[in-house]
């Protein structure tokens, strides 16, 4: 096992009284930020909030027993797509994300019709059991080509990964990352910022592990390997002005929900609905409507995750 760097944990400051409550001005007064859709080219779905891991800094609060978003059904993203198709909307790409989404019972006819649409389909996974039961139905799938599994590893180390993710869970993920690459199924990863660990650092790190198993993953190239920053609500972030996108040299058409939607369906709900983006599927300020059509509208930057994630973390789930 590759030897852990000596992380140096920063002290987190809770955030300030006061932000991100008014959706149109900052606690200073600013004009608060918002995003105009540019066009939907990404259309996630959260297949439901089930997982078989119960990790310890998930944002979405996935678990065995959390189905606050429940199974989404293949005639339930049938109809999303007829609107893609009937509206002539831009989207190249259908991304899913969870819970696992290889816990929903669904997901293998779902994929099977994305794929036969002529979209790239991209998929969030841990890679472990959910995934392999379904090994006959991935590979049989048509125009596997345009597929992609994007596995978690939250290191490059074993301890790492496993203190978040729960003992043996680093091995099982390795043996699915051997399983996928054994079957030349596109797959990228998906790994974690770490404090005190360059981005340089990061990427040696996992083009080691890539080159110990003999995976053709670039660690190099920030689409094989997204590196995501932390996500924690309760720490404290500059709220985004109108004004940033010159000072930090930042296009709103560059920020995820500009171009992606994400489809969810909440338990007691008795239809899916649109949220503007895969990391607020909860907060009502941004559900945008029950269409496509209604989730069209500007998103006004009023969440830390906003500011953290999308525009000083620059990130993007997308592929």
């Amino acid at each position: 096992m590759t030897a852990i760097s000596p992380f140096i944990i920063a002290e987190v400051r809770p955030l300030a009284h006061g932000k991100f409550k008014d959706p149109l001005l900052t606690s200073k007064g600013e004009q608060r930020a918002s995003v105009a859709m540019t066009g939907l080219e990404t259309l996630w779905f959260n297949t439901g909030t089930l997982c078989n891991l119960a990790c310890k800094s998930c944002y979405i609060e996935s678990s065995p027993t959390n189905d606050a978003l429940v199974y989404i059904s293949v005639a339930e993203v049938r109809s999303y797509l007829d609107e893609i198709a009937d509206s002539g909307l831009p989207t190249r790409e259908i991304a899913f994300t969870g819970g696992e989404p290889f816990m929903n019972g669904e997901i293998m006819p779902i994929l099977a019709l994305c794929l036969e649409r002529g979209f790239e389909v991209l998929v969030l996974s841990n890679a472990m059991r959910p995934m392999r039961r379904f090994e006959k139905q991935l590979l049989a799938l048509p125009h596997r080509d345009r597929l992609t599994i994007r596995v978690s590893l939250d290191h490059f180390t074993q301890q790492v990964h496993d203190a978040e993710r729960g003992a043996n869970s680093w091995n099982k993920a390795i043996d699915g990352l051997n399983w996928l690459a054994s079957n030349n199924i596109q797959t990228t990863i998906a790994g974690r910022h770490l404090d005190g660990e360059s981005e340089a650092t990061a990427r040696k790190g996992y083009a080691a592990l890539f080159n110990a198993h003999g995976l053709s993953i670039d660690a190099s190239d920030p689409m094989a390997l997204v590196l995501f920053p932390a996500m924690d609500e309760k720490a404290d972030v500059a709220e985004i002005t109108t004004a940033c996108w010159d000072i930090l040299d930042v296009s709103p058409a560059n920020i995820m929900c500009a171009s992606s939607r994400m489809v969810v369906k909440r338990k007691g709900e008795a239809t899916p609905r649109v949220a503007a983006c895969t990391l607020l599927p909860y907060d009502p300020q941004f559900d945008m409507g029950e269409t496509l059509a209604e989730a069209s509208q500007t998103v006004k930057l009023n969440h830390p995750h906003c500011a953290r994630f999308c525009v000083l973390g620059g990130a993007s789930c997308s592929a």
